[in-house]
């Protein structure tokens, strides 16, 4: 058990790294959560920010959900049956919960994709490789980074199901368990972006100014839009 929450621990706190945060303060001296959706993943500080400054929090919000499954697997107090990756998916979804309520941003946090997508590329380099091909290529037809998001988490979660009851691969239950958990929880953080999605009022990428550009009634219009998440 004190595995177990060895695991979690170290993945929450990875987790609750609020890189959007921090670096939105070090270098523009703004505070992501107060522009834009309010969010502090990489979409919300490319808008406000701009690309630089997101691909920073891109990479780091996957490091650390690749990093909290690896150092979850090596965790090992002789006190516990899971095997290794058991306890890196104990990590990594600390480390999602982390990120979705974070303990160093006074839990405001993102949506969890990147860091998710972190923890799948340990666990499932391939499938989480083509997933991000058909994330890109929603996000070059389309670009909604929300939809892109959904499709491609939809895509892995199919591959695992394909793989372990059509092709036969021997992946273990918790395996698939964690896919449909995976998707499920990504429906549920996009909820507002699907119900804009369906009313065509969701942004597209790089829709939005940046925080200098930003009028009043911009701004009014964003509030409206996370009182509607």
């Amino acid at each position: 058990m004190v595995t177990v929450l060895a695991a979690a621990a170290i993945g929450y706190i990875l987790g609750s790294v609020p890189s959007g945060v921090w670096l939105g303060r070090l270098f523009k001296g703004i505070d992501v959560r107060e522009h834009g959706s309010k969010s502090i993943g990489a979409t919300n500080v490319f808008r406000v920010l701009g690309a630089k400054l997101a691909v920073a929090v891109l990479t780091l919000d996957i490091a650390k959900g690749f990093a909290a499954a690896y150092l979850g697997s090596l965790v090992d107090l002789g006190d516990t049956l899971l095997t290794q990756n058991q306890l890196a998916m104990v990590g990594g979804l600390a480390a999602i919960l982390g990120h979705l309520f974070p303990v160093f941003a006074r839990f405001r946090g993102g949506k969890g994709v990147a860091t998710g997508a972190g923890m799948l590329l340990f666990l499932a380099p391939l499938e989480v490789s083509f997933a991000c091909i058909v994330f890109a290529a929603v996000l070059a037809l389309t670009g909604y980074v929300s939809l892109s998001s959904i499709v491609g988490t939809f895509f892995f979660s199919l591959s695992i199901l394909l793989e372990r009851y059509l092709f036969g691969y021997p992946l273990g239950d918790e395996m698939v368990a964690l896919a449909i958990a995976i998707l499920l929880l990504i429906l549920y953080t996009h909820r507002a972006n699907i119900e804009r999605l369906i009313r065509g009022k969701e942004n597209k990428l790089g829709s939005k100014p940046s925080v200098a550009d930003s009028s009043p009634e911009q701004r009014r219009a964003d509030k409206n839009d996370d009182e509607q998440k």
